[in-house]
């Protein structure tokens, strides 16, 4: 099984309420040209979360000292590509600068900051949007019990 490891990234525009966050996608420059959060595949001898750091830092330059994990989110999404089973596991993370630039890699070509309804518009597969709507959820749920 082909195996991916990645971050959905959000920022927070400001402090008031769950709508003012948005998701990083960035669009890829091959292909249908889709729309994904930053992830990669796993290199041999790496583990899943060193993956995804290493994926994000490369495909949109971000780093260890510029994004703050989550606790208590890991998302797991099972489909097919060209014949092949593939899993892609999602941490979630949150920008600690909101006007950050992101450095996209050769292999995208543009990057939006999107708010959920977007978000989904552009991340066209089903089981990316409703990984999207569990975080919003999640976000949500956990700013009510502040």
């Amino acid at each position: 099984m082909l195996r991916a490891c990645g971050f959905i990234i959000f920022r927070r525009l400001a402090e008031s309420s769950p709508g003012t966050v948005e998701y990083l996608l960035l669009q890829t420059s091959y292909g249908e040209h889709h729309w994904t959060p930053p992830k990669g595949h796993v290199d041999p001898g790496e583990d899943d979360l060193t993956t995804a750091w290493r994926e994000t830092q490369e495909e949109a330059g971000l780093g260890k000292e510029h994004l703050r994990v989550v606790d208590g989110f890991l998302h797991r999404l099972r489909y097919e590509v060209r014949g092949k089973d593939k899993e892609v596991l999602y941490w979630l993370a949150e920008l600690r600068d909101p006007g950050m630039n992101v450095t996209l890699s050769d292999e995208h070509q543009d990057y939006r900051w999107a708010r959920l309804d977007e978000a989904c518009r552009l991340a066209k597969y089903r089981d990316l949007q409703d990984t999207l709507k569990d975080v919003q959820h999640f976000l949500e749920k956990g700013e009510s019990t502040n």
